[in-house]
């Protein structure tokens, strides 16, 4: 069963949150330059025929990319463990479940945001944002009793 945020636990989370994706941009950024690396290496390699492969300059390449992909997939789940989804890590937007007249919504935030300013419906995605309003925290149920 998903969890549900109201706008007061999304907001409280964000901390959190804007420091995991922060981080996961940046370790993402990371692991492309480390495998870009790789591939330049490996080309390198096929061109010159072997020659004069340093074996382990190689190893410990990939034994740093191997890290980086370890403390992204950390950093993403420190973000999926609270019940947030991410929705696009290369502008950081993060999606927060909640409820609106019983139907499941996302509290929509964006990395950059100083809020939550906007809420969309499951299907409607960031192109279908919409402000939160009056009404919309009228009707807004968060999370459910147990």
């Amino acid at each position: 069963m998903p969890r549900f945020f109201t706008l007061q636990q999304a907001e409280q989370l964000l901390p959190v949150v804007e420091s995991a994706i922060r981080d996961a941009i940046l370790l993402k950024t990371q692991y492309q330059e480390a495998e870009e690396e790789l591939q330049n290496f490996s080309r390198r390699v096929t061109m010159l025929g072997g020659v004069l492969v340093d074996h382990s300059k190689i190893a410990d390449r990939k034994s740093h990319r191997e890290s980086i992909v370890l403390r992204l997939k950390e950093a993403i789940e420190k973000i999926q463990d609270r019940g947030c989804v991410i929705k696009d890590l290369d502008i950081g937007l993060v999606d927060f479940p909640t409820l609106l007249r019983g139907e499941e919504v996302y509290l929509c935030w964006k990395l950059g945001e100083r809020g939550i300013g906007f809420w969309h419906g499951v299907q409607e995605g960031f192109q279908g944002r919409k402000q939160i309003d009056r009404e919309f925290l009228d009707h807004h149920q968060g999370e459910l009793p147990n």
